[in-house]
């Protein structure tokens, strides 16, 4: 830019800038806080207010990087808003409930155009004004509309831009960069690869057609209306998974995180070995503080979510592109056309495509068992000196069923505890209130599995209709088993005698006898993949229909990622996996029938989440000092 040209912006900006950051910054600066840090929370909160810039500070009075001179990370992003943007959320949406998570989801729709880069704090509201100048400068040249093609590939999905179209955008973004280089002393690399909009990257290969299809209901000459927009993040946590807080949790030890419902998490993988089981260690988003928290308070968030927004330049295109769609297209799907205007959604269009719903597998490890609150020795706390069996804590169940061996059995095949026949009832309640219709109970031939099957039955109101076949060859991974022994487990006859309602006609595919102490993993994978087949073709496909498996926490991945024809996990992974499984975890797969295949997606009900509650002892607790 001519230097004629430079001192001429300034005069034209001169007052944009005196209420711009430096307003922001004085009455920081007035409150007492260092130059530096000011400059660092306005930055971390994109520059708006100083009532954002000072909560912050508030926030991160105990941050220990509260001082460290580490400059945030840069991108500027083209953004679709409008109708489009909408069709764009409703496809993010429903391609994560029918297929799962992939790469796309960690940030919204965007075409990149300068990838992240560096910029010192001080140096921030350069960037504002070059873009401001540059979008200045482009906008008559900028299209009226931007025609995007579909492409699809094993591992991507997403809108190509039309190539001149794509030299505009692209000559834009070198005038950004090449600005912010010079006057912000940054190093920026314009994005000069085939300008595109990611639908969906790194996914199942199976799951390719039924993510093309719902990307044939966008119809992608929906109106819209593009934005420049710049974001930046904390560099020091790229490479963390981001977890967001379910709920409050208040520190019990020096060493754990106090966070809020909705807080966000940064999480390192690679330190999370040592952590106990059920805890990670983590950085709150909001405070810079590191410490303990409890996993199952958390669910996973997006990359983006922990992203700022900053300035933003909008192309004014609007009123243009909104003239080229005056009537609703129609989409095909399935072959059969559908006009998007009966349905403004691509949910209530897939709605169409699932009108005849297919078969679903809904796969679930048992409710809590005694042996999980009260330890291995559970039984020695409820027997009397004679043997008799009593109640010695209020979780523990009122009775034990009748065996004919001895009840020293129990120790090996536990029941549920009374929170385990509550949870049990109120899933199935939840099932109840979701509409699902389940046909079909399995069960593992554990005294657990039964009495789980049995209670989500009741909180179904099925439990007189749907009779419980017992499989042998649901059993968990016998290796886990620490009698190095299959435990006896209570004879069909004995479970009816106690009120359980077993199919007495069913006869398991894997007998009683063909479960092998120590087995290896993979006899446990081949049994697993060999027993889900074999349910799927006794159970004939009459509509709508859900055939419930109650199984163990090692049940859910062997089952559902032999039916949805994914691998193996690798065994040290697997172990891992199944610690976090907690009661009642659940696993949903979707039939296909017109793909010959099945694949996961969301369980129709939420997952059952609630906190410990330790033994009371009145005596030492309130009267011994």
């Amino acid at each position: 830019m001519a230097v004629a040209e430079a001192q001429l912006y300034a005069k034209v900006s001169n007052k944009h800038r005196s209420r711009g950051t430096s307003a922001l910054l004085e009455p920081l600066l007035a409150k007492g806080f260092p130059a530096h840090i000011a400059q660092k929370a306005l930055v971390a909160t994109g520059q708006k207010t100083i009532e954002d810039a000072a909560k912050w500070l508030h926030s991160h009075c105990n941050d220990p990087s509260l001082d460290d001179p580490i400059p945030q990370e840069y991108a500027l992003y083209l953004c679709p808003t409008g109708r489009l943007h909408s069709r764009l959320q409703d496809f993010w949406k429903e391609s994560k409930r029918q297929c799962g998570r992939n790469r796309a989801h960690e940030v919204f729709p965007h075409v990149t155009l300068c990838d992240f880069f560096t910029c010192e704090d001080q140096k921030v509201e350069l960037l504002y004004d070059i873009l401001k100048r540059v979008g200045d400068s482009f906008s008559q040249n900028f299209p009226p509309s931007i025609t995007l093609t579909l492409h699809a590939s094993p591992s991507y999905l997403g809108f190509f831009i039309d190539d001149s179209q794509a030299n505009v955008l692209k000559e834009f973004a070198v005038a950004f960069s090449s600005e912010a280089s010079a006057l912000a002393d940054c190093h920026v690399k314009p994005s000069l690869k085939q300008f595109h909009l990611t639908l969906a990257h790194r996914f199942y290969p199976h799951h390719q057609k039924t993510l093309e299809q719902l990307a044939k209901c966008i119809n992608p000459g929906e109106p819209c209306q593009w934005v420049a927009a710049l974001y930046s993040r904390d560099m020091r946590f790229v490479h963390y998974q981001r977890l967001r807080a379910l709920f409050q949790y208040k520190p019990q030890n020096i060493d754990e995180l106090m966070i809020n419902a909705g807080d966000l998490i940064y999480v390192d993988p690679r330190q999370q070995g040592e952590v106990s089981e059920g805890w990670v260690i983590g950085t709150s988003h909001r405070t810079g503080c590191r410490g303990f928290l409890p996993e199952n308070y958390t669910e996973k968030a997006h990359e983006s979510d922990t992203w700022v927004r900053h300035r933003e330049y909008v192309f004014e295109t609007a009123s243009r592109s909104s003239t080229k769609t005056e009537k609703e297209p129609n989409v095909k799907l399935n072959g059969e056309a559908h006009n998007l205007s009966m349905s403004r959604s691509v949910t209530s269009v897939v709605s169409l495509q699932n009108a005849a719903l297919r078969r679903g597998v809904l796969v679930m490890s048992h409710g809590e068992r005694v042996d999980q609150v009260f330890g291995k020795s559970w039984l020695q706390q409820c027997l009397t000196a004679e043997g008799k069996y009593y109640r010695a804590d209020l979780n523990f169940p009122s009775s034990l069923p009748r065996r004919k061996d001895s009840m020293k059995q129990f120790e090996c095949d536990p029941p549920l505890s009374c929170c385990g026949i509550f949870q049990s009832r109120l899933i199935g309640e939840a099932l109840l209130d979701q509409e699902v219709m389940v046909s079909y109970v399995y069960s593992s031939p554990a005294l657990c599995c039964v009495q789980t099957a049995q209670h989500v039955l009741q909180g179904l109101k099925l439990n007189q209709k749907v009779k419980i076949r017992v499989e042998p060859g649901l059993f968990e991974w016998t290796k886990w088993e620490a009698s190095r022994a299959i435990p006896n487990f209570m004879t069909v006859a004995e479970l009816i005698e106690a009120s359980y309602n077993i199919d007495t006609s069913y006869r398991g595919n894997f007998p009683l006898s063909s479960l092998v102490p120590s087995e290896s993993y993979e006899d446990y994978v081949s049994r697993s993949s060999a027993v889900i087949k074999q349910i799927i073709t006794a159970c004939p496909n009459k509509g709508k229909g859900v055939i419930l498996i109650v199984g163990h926490g090692s049940s859910l991945a062997p089952l559902t990622r032999a039916l949805t024809g994914l691998p193996s996990r690798d065994s040290g992974d697997f172990a891992h996996s199944v610690q976090k499984i907690p009661s009642l975890g659940m696993c949903f797969c979707e039939e296909l029938k017109e793909e010959n295949k099945w694949q996961m997606v969301n369980p129709p009900v939420k997952t059952l989440t609630h906190g410990a509650n330790t033994a009371f002892n009145w005596r030492n607790a309130i009267m011994e000092d």
